[in-house]
């Protein structure tokens, strides 16, 4: 989705808002206990928060739950960017080395590269949401401050949602905790360490997920979704930044939650994802479609069942719900 076409869309669903009757009790009820029962069916603890934008028409199941949001806090932190750009305190076209200290594992591409590559701030926010990349998220978050990405979310009244870690942070956890000797290692050594492997690395992995103190963030799946719909309303940036923030969005690379069905069914999704596979897959993004746009924002943490079927659960929540709301 490009910016042009992205803008008439936007203004489309505007006027299209008027014309779309209010929703039904009895409907929205029906609806709410299916995808209720489908969450049900997961060995996780799980959060849903989702809203028809031009009518108002909401599901709520578990909404005000704190949860993991692994990198599904990446979106704030793309906002106070926006926002700093907005400023004039940061240049979204100014370049940045990406060093051999900045690299980090996990989902991304840049730790493919040899050090010395020079992207531009724009490009590191894109590769942060698009393939949620953690080298890019750590050079961003030392750009903005991570006390600064939490201030604008204080001050926006986000109550639960918080920026806690930087991915080294959360990475160096895997290490001490098999031994508190590895406190001491560099960015480097983390990322040339990789993760541990031993046969008790899955358990403690489990652990690090559900443990608050060291998770990468912290939301509600209201939260979440209301900060999507301040984004896509223009009111945590300008218009002209705001649509640029939901055509990043659009751009996302992994779809096998919330795109999953609704994809094939003309059904625009501009979302991020959030992983500590297997035991949390999040989820949160607006839906693009004839009568929409619709907001749908899930969190699965502590999960002990199989991550395909959480992943296809969460595909056939958001076509559900599209078609409910159609």
């Amino acid at each position: 989705m490009r910016k042009g076409s992205l803008a008439t869309l936007l203004t489309v669903l505007v006027a299209l808002v008027a014309c779309v009757p209010p929703g039904d009790a009895d409907a929205d009820r029906d609806i709410g206990a299916r995808v209720e029962a489908r969450l049900a069916g997961l060995d996780a603890t799980m959060s849903l928060w989702a809203r028809h934008i031009p009518t108002g028409r909401e599901i709520a199941i578990n909404p005000d739950l704190p949860m993991n949001t692994l990198s599904a806090i990446k979106i704030p932190i793309m906002a106070k960017v926006f926002r700093d750009h907005a400023e004039g305190r940061l240049d979204l076209d100014a370049r940045h080395t990406v060093e051999a200290d900045d690299m980090r594992r996990g989902s991304g591409l840049i730790q493919t590269f040899a050090p010395g590559l020079e992207p531009t701030l724009r490009g590191l926010v894109t590769q942060m949401i698009i393939t949620s990349d953690n080298t890019a998220t750590d050079m961003v978050i030392d750009l903005v401050g991570m006390e600064r990405v939490n201030e604008m979310l204080a001050v926006n009244v986000y109550e639960q949602t918080r920026l806690k870690h930087t991915t080294h942070r959360l990475f160096l956890e895997t290490w001490i905790r098999t031994d508190d000797a590895f406190a001491s290692l560099s960015e480097r050594e983390v990322f040339e360490r990789g993760f541990p492997a031993d046969e008790d690395a899955a358990a403690r992995s489990f652990g690090i997920e559900g443990d608050s103190t060291i998770w990468l963030g912290r939301t509600t799946a209201r939260e979440m979704g209301r900060l999507l719909e301040q984004i896509l309303q223009g009111e945590l940036a300008g218009r002209a930044a705001s649509d640029e923030m939901v055509e990043i969005l659009s751009r996302q690379f992994y779809t096998t939650r919330l795109p999953r069905m609704v994809r094939f069914q003309g059904v625009g999704v501009a979302h991020k994802t959030g992983d500590w596979p297997p035991h949390a897959g999040n989820d949160v993004g607006i839906l693009f479609y004839d009568v929409g746009p619709a907001i749908i924002s899930v969190f699965t943490n502590q999960n002990r069942g199989d991550f395909f079927e959480l992943e296809e659960k969460l595909g056939l929540i958001a076509q559900e719900i599209v078609e409910a709301w159609r």
